[in-house]
């Protein structure tokens, strides 16, 4: 998943420039982006991607919501950047690990002619695009950042694995709440919007609950 392929086909550039632009396009044209965008083997942009949401993610909402850093070494900006640094290193690639390998059970078993690992690894790190905005400290922006992932991870493996729209709603249905309702918080927001309590536990500390929600107050 970390290494780099010197011609991918149609992959992403590199630098921040791409960055910028895979999270522009993979929004206003996410079936054009998922179809050009999504080359055989090239896992880092992905990886590097989905990093990079995590982070600001979680920038904004210690920013906002200081009590959420979930380390404390004794001072709140150290605490805040020793938790983005398990964040960036070691919580998000794990979380995109085990959301890609889920998904790519179900696909098994789901879609008959698929495409790749790698595909489905790409297609669930650009898929969090949305979620740069939801660490802000607006549950009601944080359930439709979460539904707008879980979205666009539907029609990215629809449009990847050359699937109905209905199939891959099916087969990323647990990998996209993993990732948008408990990674991001996307569930916890929506239990603090509509007063309803939907996971009769808070989430654990780490790894996951790096910046999530511990539920409604």
């Amino acid at each position: 998943m970390t290494t780099w392929v010197e011609n991918p086909r149609g992959g992403r550039d590199r630098g921040p420039r791409g960055l910028a632009r895979a999270w522009v396009e993979v929004l206003v044209r996410p079936r054009r982006f998922f179809r050009n965008g999504v080359a055989p083997g090239d896992q880092a942009p992905g990886l590097t991607f989905a990093v990079s949401v995590a982070l600001v993610y979680l920038v904004t909402r210690f920013a906002f919501t200081p009590a959420s850093v979930p380390l404390d070494v004794g001072r709140p900006l150290v605490s805040a950047a020793v938790s983005l640094l398990v964040a960036g290193i070691i919580v998000a690639p794990l979380t995109l690990h085990l959301a890609s390998a889920l998904q790519t059970v179900i696909l098994i078993a789901t879609v008959k002619d698929r495409a790749g690992v790698s595909e489905t690894v790409q297609v669930v790190a650009y898929a969090t695009a949305p979620c740069v905005l939801a660490g802000l400290p607006f549950p009601t922006l944080r359930v439709g950042c979460a539904l707008w992932g879980f979205a666009l991870l539907v029609v990215g493996m629809a449009t990847v694995h050359d699937t109905s729209l209905p199939r891959a709603a099916l087969a990323v249905f647990v990998p996209g709440l993993f990732v948008f309702g408990y990674a991001f918080g996307g569930v916890f927001a929506l239990e603090t919007v509509t007063g309803l309590e939907l996971v009769s536990t808070e989430p654990p500390v780490a790894p996951a609950d790096i910046g999530v929600d511990p539920g409604p107050s």
